[in-house]
């Protein structure tokens, strides 16, 4: 797999206290296996789906005590200067560029509406094996935000996206583009969310079919947030697993409606 081009997720990961947990539940949800856990990057272990890398969990930093969740990485082609951007355009960068051994760069931010994000710039580890729609691997990914406009202006500034957004003016949704290729959405979170919640970084993961994957988690002891709902581009649902990590899954062969309109932002 060639390297992303700038600002195109690649990775996903996360933090767990209980690890082995969190293990038995992706692999009974998502059908994932994991391989070995590498002690010389804090028993960071990968997910497989069908044999090819889908996603890592690991077990929490010493000292940290933040809640588990998922955080999605951009593809960068320089950490540290995507992380200077990051600060010029009003982000936050939470952790400094860092190596991690012979597999690439990686960096965490947050985006000046409170969204957390990293930042991978590859070098042995490229990212995702699986591809696009493939069961058990990434899918697609969206900024939930209470300042749609900041994102507006944020993302597209670090990372290039041009940005188009639904014709439909009852819904606050934007699309982000690299070289023509739509890699990221934006979400403007309404009164629907908990105030408490914070602005992030929903991820989706494909399986083949969302309601039976939406009663193993909950059968698992993991939350049903919204759905099943059909949609143009799949039968898809937004869950909480048991130690609270926000996830989303999606049947992209159930589709139902017509794609929305679009047009460039203003």
């Amino acid at each position: 797999m060639a390297v992303q081009p700038e600002g195109t997720p690649c990775w996903a990961d996360a933090m767990f206290t209980d690890l082995e947990g969190a293990k038995s539940f992706y692999g009974d949800v998502l059908g994932w296996t994991f391989g070995e856990s590498s002690s010389e990057f804090g028993d960071y272990t990968t997910a497989y789906a069908n044999g090819k890398a889908a996603a890592a969990v690991v077990p929490p930093m010493p000292g940290t005590d933040a809640p588990s969740a998922w955080c999605l990485y951009l593809a960068s082609p320089d950490a540290a200067a995507t992380g200077e951007k990051i600060r010029a355009n009003g982000g936050e960068v939470l952790m400094e560029p860092m190596q991690v051994g012979e597999f690439g760069t990686m960096l965490l931010a947050r985006d000046p509406g409170g969204a957390v994000f990293g930042v991978w710039q590859a070098n042995e580890h490229e990212g995702f094996e699986t591809e696009m729609g493939s069961p058990g691997g990434y899918c697609w990914s969206e900024v939930f935000t209470r300042d749609p406009k900041a994102a507006d202006t944020f993302f597209p500034a670090v990372f290039g996206y041009t940005v188009r957004k639904f014709d439909d003016e009852s819904m606050d949704f934007t699309m982000y583009d690299v070289q023509g290729q739509t890699v990221l959405g934006r979400m403007a979170m309404g009164d629907d969310f908990p105030p408490e919640m914070p602005a992030y970084l929903n991820v989706y993961f494909t399986v083949p079919d969302c309601d039976a994957a939406v009663a193993k988690a909950t059968e698992r002891g993991g939350v049903l947030r919204f759905g099943p709902m059909d949609s143009p581009f799949g039968r898809f649902a937004a869950l909480s697993d048991p130690q609270g990590a926000t996830f989303s899954v999606i049947d992209v062969t159930r589709t139902e409606g017509e794609m929305p309109a679009t047009s460039p932002a203003a």
